[in-house]
């Protein structure tokens, strides 16, 4: 009896293990847009935005870091950098990203001022830009050295920082009137070099949100929530394109779906956030909540579709520690 009993707490300690989607960020705590990363410490690093408790619209204030080694125990290095901190913009602390070049962390994020109307737009004063903060250490807390945007026209959210093995950095965002603009950043990771490019994508550009690009072998892929909602994918063999459409990676489940795609102990995972009902919440409507997945590719360099689940990535120590 008492080797069932062992046997049966033994099976339940596993399962609550592996039943870790949502990650486990923080009790009673909003987080969306995750920005993954594996920096020289080898940790993997969550960038995300930071939700307020049963926020009316999304008025949202500073952006927040977890890192762990395991992705199921995180430790939460809280805000690393706030609209506070900001000389031109006071709201709107979207989703972010985070690169590692010089020797130093780098922290690319939207921000804005004004109010949008949503009942009438034509009185909305809503504006954003794109800055970019650095730090000694990826727990921040980052500065915004330049004290400014990148630039103010056109009005721009969801940015992405992608640094190629030759070290360039390319920086992708979500702008208003023309999207899938690409644009290399100096040296110092202080400026962007020229103009804002527009990319070539086969004669398929669908309305989107924060996109994600990443290399795996010779291949660049450049990944984004279609219509904001479903995750789909292109590939092309430049950073700067031509793309080639691919399809879906993840399709829709209510409201918007940010992501990142990232390597990590031999397993690709990919990021997003889920809407979810919260019990004994302030409010009666869904929050947004980081989670998880494997994702995989076909031996033709495809990503296979992926399915939302409980279990997300809880197992992930028996799976590296197997190898």
């Amino acid at each position: 009896m008492k080797r069932l009993l062992l046997a049966l707490a033994a099976l339940l300690t596993v399962t609550a293990c592996q039943a870790q989607n949502p990650l486990a960020l923080g009790k009673d705590l909003r987080t969306a847009d995750p920005s993954g990363h594996v920096w020289p410490d080898g940790r993997m690093w969550l960038y995300t935005s930071h939700d307020e408790e049963c926020q009316a619209d999304f008025h949202m204030k500073d952006w927040t870091a977890f890192s762990s080694t395991d992705l199921v125990n995180w430790t939460n290095h809280g805000a690393v950098l706030s609209v506070k901190d900001l000389k031109w913009a006071d709201d709107y602390a979207w989703a972010p990203d985070a690169a590692y070049k010089n020797g130093r962390y780098y922290l690319v994020f939207p921000a804005g001022t004004g109010v949008k109307d949503r009942q009438n737009p034509k009185n909305s004063t809503k504006w954003m830009g794109i800055g970019i903060a650095e730090s000694e250490s990826p727990a921040g807390p980052f500065k915004d050295m330049i004290g400014a945007p990148l630039w103010r026209k056109p009005y721009a959210n969801d940015p992405v920082l992608f640094i190629d093995d030759d070290g360039r950095a390319y920086l992708y965002s979500r702008t208003s009137g023309v999207n899938y603009l690409v644009a290399e950043m100096a040296d110092d990771m202080r400026s962007i070099k020229g103009e804002l490019q527009k990319m070539d994508m086969g004669g398929y550009e669908p309305p989107m949100e924060g996109p994600w690009v990443f290399k795996r072998g010779g291949l660049y892929y450049f990944t984004m929530p279609e219509h904001n909602r479903i995750l789909t994918y292109y590939t092309g063999t430049s950073p700067k394109g031509p793309w080639t459409y691919r399809g879906v990676i993840m399709d829709a489940e209510g409201g918007n779906n940010h992501h990142s795609i990232v390597q990590y102990k031999s397993q690709w995972i990919l990021f997003y956030h889920r809407w979810l009902d919260v019990p004994g919440a302030a409010c009666a409507k869904k929050q947004r909540h980081v989670a998880a997945e494997y994702l995989h590719f076909n031996e033709d360099g495809s990503i296979r579709r992926v399915e939302r689940t409980k279990e997300g990535v809880g197992d992930f120590a028996q799976r590296v520690g197997a190898r």
